[in-house]
């Protein structure tokens, strides 16, 4: 089954201006729309996509943890102000910092208990719904589409 084309989804009348703007419009319009139905799911749990994405970084972190910089690095979406983004988060009890004992500039940002009980309760429902955004999708043709997208990353400087 196939969808609509980008080119009708928003009702453009004119040809794209290469088969290179064509793809990368895809990519947007794909991941706005994955994205708001990712948004509209962690809405009544007063947390936002990146929040989410900073919670499973430092729940993979474990114990020890991660400095501001490291949750940056591996952040899916980078944003400008990682410190800000923990300041919300350590507000909202779901993040705690310390300062280390030898060098007082670094911090170690940890998931909190309130932190891992959020995402175990989240954890169902974003697999149920990358099942119903992806689950359609043939498997061959999904790591097709992952072999793209990372071949399109490859050829992206940082």
């Amino acid at each position: 089954m196939t969808g609509r084309t980008l080119q009708e989804e928003l009702k453009q009348s004119k040809p794209f201006h290469s088969l290179e703007e064509e793809a990368f419009l895809n990519i947007a319009r794909t991941h706005a729309v994955l994205e708001h139905a990712l948004a509209q799911a962690l809405k009544p749990f007063d947390i936002t996509p990146t929040q989410y994405n900073v919670l499973r970084i430092l729940r993979g972190a474990g114990a020890d943890g991660l400095c501001r910089n490291e949750v940056g690095e591996r952040l899916v979406r980078r944003v400008p102000d990682v410190t800000r983004l923990l300041d919300r988060m350590e507000e909202l009890s779901l993040v705690g910092r310390v300062r280390g004992a030898e060098d007082r500039r670094y911090v170690t940002a940890r998931i909190t208990r309130q932190g891992l009980a959020l995402l175990e309760r989240l954890d169902q429902e974003i697999c149920r719904i990358h099942r119903t955004q992806l689950g359609h999708v043939d498997r061959k043709l999904l790591r097709s589409l992952i072999d793209l997208l990372t071949a399109v990353r490859g050829g992206q400087a940082g």
